[in-house]
């Protein structure tokens, strides 16, 4: 068998130098080929690099430095194969999309690579196969540029230039193996196995430390490690045969890879004996939200914790908010680094950090910044025990808060549900996998009825499909799967579930409209809006107005008054208005657009304008206990760009029939004297009272946050007079705060202290 296999390996060997020696004499005397070849890797280092304008940090035009030159890459063959590869070296997980013709401007200098065809797999665009290194012949018109997915790959820093150096032992992937079958997920507990070729290869326990375990564990979305029974794995591994690739791990424990840990690799074949010792073998504690038994999980979120994670489309991920005072805030991102990232994740209940991101990539927040210059060794318990500065108005501002993506355990979630019909994988018919008495697995329609936004940001988040922008209820435009049965009715889900299967629904499938046209459907996005409203400003701009009753027909026709003025005397005769101006901020990471196309929105004669939302914000007075007394609400009159922050331009205006938004980055000004802009309090006796402010109640349009849409003052009515106290957005305090802000509606000040 040797000999065989020696004799194929000297006859391909043999073959191989006929061909090559004569081509290779060949190619010093004459031109290189036009043809497309594999290249054979060089030896320089590349980087790389994303340029133009205008593009946000994870798209743009793609430049490799080579041989001390920035040069393009033409889109000539281009696809979405080589973006993947481009991506991946610039440190993003994969790419959603390229473009060509040089959308992002036309480079200078030169064209390094043309006709360039990966299959998607290389570790390098230079194996990829192409004409050769500078032979080309595009012009720069034809620039290539990707856009990748805006999530970095582990041990990448946030930068846009990347070195690459191809590495075979790098080590990317780890799992635990489980030595008993289990359908129980995650996986806690099991062998340590690294990816290695086509396969899987083990690491040798020979001075395995407790901080080599934390390593791991924080790799694979846990927060703690605990000890091992390892004789018991010692009598189940001895009966196979392990793959050995790696001894000698030294972690120190705050390190966010197992790539980034001093480590020997067995030279070879990775068959190394592993003398005197077995396979690593891990035991990993999970997070609150991954904990199997119930009595156990409700007990571990009980616990209040001093730090939150906002605006992120999955769980482990967002804006980093800090809880100081009784009051959440964020944190400045000078300094922010992996180890402070790690401390934040590992707090939470998740593993080590993925990425430390800066400049507000999970949108910005609002209100106070508490912390800046966080410098954590990696080893705190809490944030709080970590260096770091306390803020002023100099120091920071929200363009510059912090965020993280943690490490979350892998849960499965996304193979028992599909879209099938769309035009892109964001979007598209929601197929349930199903399984039957009889044991067969097959896949299913979910019922469209009552079918929403809250369910589609479940499904996008369980499919790794960021944001939902749209639930849609029929979906006969996307009819092109055989499945036709529905299995699944009355979901109903808060928007925060990580499966489909964590949210209500009907036990046995009722469903009123059975064809599989009215099943429900998603379309998803990486990026969503997020609307807030300045508070201080509402506290700032209340007043009463007695205003006659025949100036207020138009409102009157809109329902903006209280059901008793439809028996007034009119024209005479007044209402008692309680006013206030309304400032609306889109400090998400997409344009605010209404659900309605221009063709749906209703003309309103008297106030001479379109509206395009049926309710855009609910203005509601209610009693200390929290019972609606008096209540206004608002259409969207028209959503257009008031003021935008410095830098950035107004894209939205209303006149003329215009196009209707709010851009990121800008804000809505709904002024106090405007019509509809007040709640008719004319029969609201004297007293304490909540005054609660409601933006998109009804969840039409989609958004990274809706905790953060509702906002509430106290109130304090003497008849004649009206004062708004401590106005606050719904989740600015802590819940105690809150708990004593409804027990006393009545409070004079604006700071909530331990004496309240």
């Amino acid at each position: 068998m040797k000999t065989s296999r020696w004799w194929q390996q000297c006859s391909v060997i043999s073959f191989l130098l006929g061909v090559w020696l004569p081509a290779w004499i060949l190619a010093q005397t004459t031109p290189p080929p036009q043809g497309i070849t594999s290249p054979k890797p060089q030896k320089v280092r590349l980087q790389f690099r994303l340029v133009g304008y205008p593009r946000k940090h994870n798209e743009g035009r793609i430049e490799v430095f080579y041989k001390g030159e920035w040069g393009t890459i033409c889109d000539d063959d281009f696809s979405l194969s080589n973006a993947n590869v481009l991506c991946r070296q610039l440190g993003f997980v994969s790419a959603t999309g390229w473009t060509h013709s040089a959308k992002y401007g036309k480079g200078l200098g030169k064209i390094w690579l043309d006709n360039v065809q990966c299959n998607g797999g290389e570790k390098s665009i230079e194996l990829c196969k192409s004409r050769g290194w500078g032979n080309s012949d595009c012009t720069h018109d034809e620039d290539a540029g990707v856009i990748c997915k805006d999530e970095r790959l582990p041990g990448f820093v946030d930068s846009n230039i990347i070195d690459v150096q191809v590495d075979e032992n790098k080590v990317e992937k780890v799992r635990l193996r489980p030595v008993v079958f289990t359908k129980k997920m995650p996986v806690t507990e099991g062998v340590v196995e690294i990816k290695y070729k086509d396969g899987w290869a083990q690491i040798c326990d020979v001075g395995w430390t407790p901080k080599n375990t934390r390593v791991i564990c924080g790799m694979l979305g846990f927060p703690h490690e605990r000890k091992v029974n390892k004789n018991f794995y010692k009598l189940t591994t001895e009966r196979q045969r392990q793959q050995y690739l790696l001894h000698s791990v030294a972690c120190v424990g705050t390190e966010v890879h197992l790539a980034a840990c001093p480590m020997e690799f067995n030279k070879g074949n990775a068959t190394g004996s592993c003398k005197g010792g077995m396979p690593a073998v891990v035991s990993c504690v999970p997070g609150p939200q991954y904990v199997q038994n119930n009595a156990l999980k409700k007990k571990k979120l009980k616990t209040t914790s001093t730090v939150r994670l906002k605006g992120g489309a999955k769980l482990g991920e967002g804006r980093v908010e800090v809880l100081r005072n009784n009051e959440w805030g964020t944190v400045c991102d000078d300094r922010w680094t992996l180890l402070s990232a790690s401390v934040v994740c590992r707090e939470l209940g998740f593993g080590s950090a993925k990425e430390a991101l800066t400049g507000a990539r999970m949108g910005q927040g609002m209100g106070p910044i508490h912390m800046n210059e966080v410098q954590c060794l990696g080893t705190e318990k809490s944030m709080w025990n970590c260096v770091f500065k306390n803020i002023t108005s100099e120091d920071c501002q929200h363009v510059e808060d912090a965020s993280v993506r943690c490490n979350t355990p892998y849960m499965d979630l996304e193979n028992s549900i599909r879209l099938t019909g769309g035009r892109t994988r964001y979007e598209g018919r929601v197929e349930v996998l199903s399984t039957e008495a009889n044991g067969t697995r097959s896949w299913g329609l979910i019922c469209g009825g009552a079918w929403g936004t809250k369910e589609a940001m479940v499904v996008c988040r369980q499919l790794g499909l960021g944001y939902a922008n749209h639930g849609l209820q029929e979906t006969w435009y996307w009819d092109s799967s055989n499945v036709t049965e529905m299995v699944m009715s009355g979901v109903k889900c808060t928007g925060n579930e990580m499966s489909l299967s964590h949210c209500q629904q009907h036990r046995t499938v009722s469903c009123q409209k059975t064809a599989a046209k009215f099943s429900a459907g998603v379309i998803c996005s990486e990026t969503a809006s997020d609307l807030v409203l300045n508070a201080p400003l509402v506290q700032q701009s209340v007043y009463i107005e007695d205003r006659p009753l025949h100036m207020l027909y138009c409102a009157a026709e809109e329902n903006c008054l209280s059901k008793s003025a439809a028996s007034a005397n009119w024209p005479y005769g007044h209402r008692r208005l309680l006013r206030f101006s309304s400032q609306i901020h889109n400090i998400g990471r997409a344009d605010f657009r209404p659900k309605a196309g221009r063709h749906s929105w209703v003309w309103h004669a008297c106030h001479g304008h379109y509206h395009s939302m049926d309710i855009f914000t609910h203005y509601d007075l209610l009693s200390s206990n929290g019972t609606k007394v008096a209540e206004g609400h608002k259409a969207s009159f028209c959503l257009e760009d008031t003021e935008c922050h410095e830098g950035i331009s107004k894209r939205y205006e209303c006149a003329n029939f215009g196009e209707q938004g709010i851009t990121v980055g800008c804000w809505d000004l709904y002024r106090h004297d405007i019509d509809c802009q007040w709640i008719d309090i004319t029969d609201i006796k004297p007293g304490n009272y909540i005054l609660q402010i409601v933006i998109n109640p009804n969840f039409e349009v989609a958004e990274s946050d809706f905790t953060n849409n509702a906002m509430k003052c106290n109130c304090k009515y003497d008849g004649h007079r009206i004062w708004l106290h401590n106005c606050h957005m719904g989740d600015a305090f802590s819940e105690e705060a809150e708990r004593r802000f409804e027990k006393y509606p009545g409070q004079f000040n604006n700071q909530i202290s331990s004496s309240a």
